[in-house]
């Protein structure tokens, strides 16, 4: 039985040797699944909570870690969310399990926000992912079985997601931008497989009291929906995990088809064509649209934004300029090319400039690059003390000797900057003088033949 982390220790010693057991078949032929890493052991990190299911994990894989067919690196982080008056112990408990077992053990603490706008356990699950994949491994090994499967499928089309939501957790998902992806190799195991197996072993495990609290709504389907459920039902779970397989077939044939789209509609700037989008069923569209969303590193933007965005996509002229925003990131439209692009903090008024400046709330960073043709003149750089701003408005540019001086703001129309864009570009200003605007130049009457050459180097764009 599982005890509260004061009252009962984790064993002292590993799991000696490989153990014959269902469980562990089940793990070793997800293992085998595991696309290999060249040169070196895949890297596996448990995400250790403490609790039943987790240690059972662990316990498993502990078991066949120097296994020829199965080699790997094995090590465990349990995330400290500080929610409860036992957390403290928790984190004991998961170390001292790591340390008998001989699992290199990581604790991380984070600060859960009570009024995030996503609920508590919203708020502490998107920290816990974020600490995941600042660890390090190729896999995070999560512990969710078909029970956990189930409930996500209901939680999730009663919220009213569509396939990838009914789809729910898939066994593998490959991490993005070079983090760790995710592993759940028991999600086709049922609960009870994992307790027999606990108690087979002889593991102790942590009991958190908030797992029967039914005003969270996962506790509530959990301890009164589906044993209503089973009474009717009996092979409800079943047939719950086995639609989510079925959706996540569905859900990559859809994705297969808005590559397909995406890759037709791609403009030699690597953004969507807005008419070629325009001429696409309302299906197909809203099926691309998500899947750029999801592209761009976004959440998938919930239904009501999703039509909205529809709705003005589908009907806007070539020439329009349209910014519809979620807490992700910003959808927006310029010379009938797509945007998808982060947020991005405000920019300052001025800052005193002393040769490179990372400038996030542009996107990139300003460099001084020395006897650069084209340059600034040194004398000129002497004489001001250097500092950037954004844009005030009313700006003039001049270029080159053989055109005049002009508006900056027409300049940057001309070289199709888009409008949200301009207001945060760097320009460099030596005193009163402008100098130097990124994306355009240096002023001519500063230049000089080798000079010291502004460069700014903008960021990955967020834009596809």
């Amino acid at each position: 039985m599982g005890a509260s982390a004061k009252s009962r220790l984790p064993p002292t010693e590993a799991p000696a040797g490989a153990i014959d057991a269902p469980l562990v078949q089940t793990l070793r032929r997800a293992l085998a699944a595991l696309p290999p890493v060249e040169g070196r052991r895949v890297r596996l990190c448990v995400g250790l909570s403490g609790g039943l299911d987790s240690v059972v994990l662990l316990h498993a894989l502990c078991s066949v870690r120097d296994s020829d067919a199965h080699a790997f690196a094995l090590a465990a982080l349990h995330v400290h969310h500080g929610l409860s008056a036992d957390a403290d112990a928790w984190a004991q408990f998961c170390a001292a399990l790591c340390q008998a077992w001989q699992v290199p053990f990581e604790l991380r603490r984070v600060e859960v926000p009570r009024k995030s706008g996503e609920g508590l356990e919203g708020a502490a699950r998107r920290l816990r992912y974020a600490e995941f994949a600042a660890s390090g491994a190729d896999w995070i090994a999560l512990a969710q079985h078909r029970g956990d499967q189930a409930e996500t499928v209901l939680l999730n089309l009663l919220r009213g997601a569509g396939v990838a939501g009914a789809a729910a957790m898939p066994e593998q998902r490959p991490g993005v931008a070079g983090g760790p992806g995710r592993w759940r190799p028991l999600l086709g195991e049922p609960r009870a497989v994992l307790l027999a197996h606990a108690r087979a072993h002889g593991l102790s495990w942590i009991e958190d009291e908030s797992n029967a609290d039914t005003r969270l709504r996962r506790n509530c389907l959990r301890h009164e929906v589906f044993p209503r459920l089973a009474e009717r039902f009996p092979g409800g779970e079943a047939a719950l995990a086995r639609a989510a397989q079925q959706f996540g077939e569905a859900e990559e044939l859809l994705g297969e088809l808005a590559r397909i789209d995406a890759a037709a509609l791609r403009l030699a700037s690597g953004r969507i064509d807005v008419t070629g989008f325009g001429r696409l069923s309302p299906a197909r569209a809203r099926n691309l649209l998500r899947f750029l969303w999801r592209e761009a590193g976004f959440r998938a933007p919930d239904h009501r934004w999703l039509e909205e965005a529809l709705a003005q996509l589908m009907v806007c002229r070539p020439d329009a300029e349209t910014c519809l925003s979620t807490r992700d990131g910003e959808l927006r439209i310029y010379r009938g090319e797509l945007y998808c692009l982060p947020p991005r903090p405000l920019p300052p008024q001025s800052l005193a400039w002393a040769g490179e400046l990372e400038l996030p709330w542009a996107g990139g960073r300003v460099r001084f690059l020395p006897q650069m043709p084209g340059g600034i003149a040194p004398e000129c750089l002497a004489a001001a003390s250097p500092r950037l701003c954004t844009r005030q408005g009313g700006e003039r540019l001049q270029l080159s000797e053989q055109r005049p001086r002009r508006s900056v703001r027409n300049l940057l129309q001309e070289n199709g900057v888009p409008p949200w864009e301009r207001t945060r570009l760097p320009y460099l200003w030596l005193g009163d003088r402008l100098a130097w605007v990124g994306g355009l130049g240096v002023d001519a009457s500063l230049s000089s033949a080798s000079g010291y050459l502004p460069v700014w180097d903008e960021g990955a764009a967020g834009a596809v």
